[in-house]
């Protein structure tokens, strides 16, 4: 069973509210015990958190719209190397003298400055705790064999505020890690095919750990409607589909 934490009692105070900057993007609040957490659904695998005066920006891409009207950063995570989340743009648009920057190994190869963190590393950085998860492919492969994402190089994270862990998956398939995952109260799962997961691939990791709220991220032209039907059955479990294209 999955555990409720006292961070829902405030549920969602806000959903879906346009930002001023007219280009459309969507935000969601969430209540925690540690303050609000306002989401923002910069598009494709880019979200934007805030919380407690801080800025977090999760795999910024600086080509998609509304980019430019962001705030600068006090964190940045990226999950792995590839150019639509690794953006070297981006990342110096939103980089201040103090931005904090957690990343993995070979995108440190890239990108100077940042804290590495392996699969499995946990980091404690301004009040929050963040843990990296594997990110991979098992099904999923290029046409010589080798999967779109090899075990060891790309990271998902599970950021914690209070008491309220929000799963950020990256680019990975349903893996066991993800699957035994416990007291995730926000996800946002891939589906980006053939890359990442097809909806009863999300649906499957879903009914295993069982997130609060689900969010579809990253889907491309995946039909993000199929996985609500795929869950009616699964109790706990809150599809909400954003654009996240």
């Amino acid at each position: 069973m999955i555990r409720i934490v006292a961070s829902f009692a405030c549920a969602v105070i806000a959903a879906v509210v346009p930002l001023r900057a007219a280009e459309e993007l969507q935000r969601d609040t969430i209540g925690t015990t540690a303050g609000n957490v306002e989401i923002t659904f910069v598009g494709h695998g880019t979200l934007m958190l805030r919380w407690g005066g801080k800025t977090i920006h999760i795999d910024p891409w600086s080509t998609l719209p509304g980019f430019s009207t962001l705030p600068q950063a006090d964190l940045i995570l990226i999950t792995h190397h590839h150019g639509d989340h690794l953006d070297s743009t981006a990342i110096n648009f939103l980089r201040t003298g103090s931005t904090v920057m957690l990343l993995t190994a070979k995108c440190a190869e890239r990108v100077s400055g940042g804290i590495v963190m392996k699969n499995g590393d946990v980091q404690k950085v301004m009040g929050l705790t963040v843990e990296a998860v594997p990110a991979y492919n098992l099904v999923h492969m290029r046409p010589d064999g080798t999967p779109f994402h090899p075990k060891g190089e790309g990271n998902g994270y599970v950021v914690t505020i209070g008491h309220t862990r929000i799963y950020i998956a990256g680019d990975t398939e349903n893996t066991p890690e993800m699957e035994a995952l416990r007291d995730i109260d926000v996800a946002f799962l891939p589906m980006n095919l053939p890359y990442t997961m097809t909806p009863e691939m999300v649906a499957e990791a879903a009914k295993a750990f069982k997130p609060r709220i689900l969010y579809p991220y990253h889907f491309s032209q995946t039909d993000p409607g199929k996985l609500a039907p795929l869950l009616k059955e699964t109790k706990g479990v809150e599809v909400r589909v954003r654009n996240m294209k």
